[in-house]
């Protein structure tokens, strides 16, 4: 009988183990449509994100604008979830608003046209903007949904994640098509 396979302990297995975690609830949420898989997507990225301390709050708020069944599929999604031991709350935000507080803030397509004008609002700031329009990566969002040959894609923009004192895993940025 031949020895099993095995993985080189280190780096190799951990990006292994990473890919795995974030690609096979996927799977499963594929079938759901992609706004149940961007909304687990967006949860893990509390994973693979830090936030400055001094800058978090009592709750993890992931902030959303535009109406979009991201909405919904969130507040399910992360319903009884925490980011270490702040739960997780979900609020419609508004394009227009002056200022945002929240540490992720998505922007739908519907609302795409804002993205410059919340990307100025929210300079230096540690909001993660996550957009899902065609070059909201180039716009200024840290990290946008995109899709390519029909599978979705992550689009990082490493410059404006740095800009706003926030910290990204290799693992993740080594998942993405990073942006300039």
């Amino acid at each position: 009988m031949k020895n099993p396979v095995k993985i080189p302990v280190g780096p190799v297995r951990a990006a292994l183990a990473l890919l795995i975690f974030l690609l096979y609830p996927l799977f499963d949420a594929w079938s759901q449509g992609s706004y149940a898989i961007q909304a687990n997507i967006i949860y893990r990225f509390t994973k693979y994100i830090n936030w400055p301390d001094d800058k978090m709050a009592d709750d993890f708020v992931i902030g959303v604008v535009g109406e979009t069944p991201l909405y919904d599929e969130l507040t399910n999604y992360t319903v009884n979830k925490s980011v270490g031991s702040r739960p997780i709350v979900v609020k419609k935000l508004s394009a227009s608003a002056s200022s945002y507080s929240c540490q992720i803030l998505f922007i739908s397509d519907e609302e795409s046209g804002s993205i410059k004008r919340i990307v100025s609002t929210t300079t230096g700031t540690p909001i993660l903007l996550v957009s899902e329009s065609e070059g909201g990566a180039h716009k200024g969002s840290c990290i946008n949904f995109t899709i390519v040959d029909e599978h979705l894609k992550l689009e990082i923009n490493k410059t404006a994640i740095e800009k706003r004192n926030l910290d990204i895993a290799t693992e993740l940025l080594n998942l993405g098509i990073i942006v300039k």
